[in-house]
């Protein structure tokens, strides 16, 4: 596997992103690497970095971006946080990703079972956790379709707010950002949201969400 060039980074298309990410998680999923060489990434990236994806997902871990979509160093960056949540800083390095660093997807990825979500649930308080929690109270309350055990006992209940606070995160990103709101109205970018199945290592995406 070539290290990304600018040049292999410009014929990326937000689609293309899209489908190595796709390829990769499924690599991983069978338990097969891309060929390639770390230090030699090392090397060529030393002087310059061209990822073309920007990955937000939780600090698992069970999921890392890197390992389950099977990619290299100078690939994609990765910000990563408890609940795959968004504030200005995380808004402002997806700026810098896709319109200085030329990146193509950005990609919120939550998973199953989330430590931080059944906090949430259970409406957790805990010295600076609390303000992060609170974060993912609103996909909580938008969950309507569990009535009975509304906390992390309900697996179900969990499941469900965890991606709704994926499918919050991606409208936020939008709505929080006119950088990256005109970047996907003019197709320079796509922004998509998934699930990790932390038991099986699948991603799925969810791409009908805007």
């Amino acid at each position: 596997m070539k290290t990304l060039t600018k040049e292999m980074q410009d014929a990326i298309t937000p689609t293309i992103a899209l489908e190595l990410l796709k390829d990769g998680n499924k690599r991983f999923m069978n338990n097969l690497k891309a060929n390639r060489n770390l230090l030699q990434q090392a090397n060529e990236t030393s002087e310059g970095q061209h990822p073309f994806a920007i990955i937000l997902s939780c600090i698992d871990s069970r999921t890392s971006a890197e390992i389950i979509f099977d990619q290299g160093l100078g690939d994609i960056f990765s910000v990563r946080i408890a609940g795959n949540i968004i504030n200005e800083d995380i808004l402002g390095s997806m700026e810098f990703a896709c319109k200085v660093a030329g990146s193509k997807i950005i990609a919120v990825l939550g998973h199953t079972k989330c430590g931080a979500v059944k906090g949430a649930c259970d409406h957790v308080e805990m010295g600076n956790l609390t303000v992060l929690l609170s974060k993912i109270q609103p996909a909580i309350y938008d969950e309507k379709t569990e009535t009975d055990n509304r906390n992390s006992t309900n697996n179900e209940f969990v499941e469900k707010v965890s991606v709704i606070n994926v499918k919050r995160t991606v409208h936020a990103i939008i709505e929080r950002s006119p950088i990256l709101k005109e970047m996907l109205e003019k197709g320079e970018i796509k922004i998509v949201g998934g699930t990790h199945q932390i038991t099986t290592g699948e991603v799925v995406f969810y791409e009908d969400i805007l």
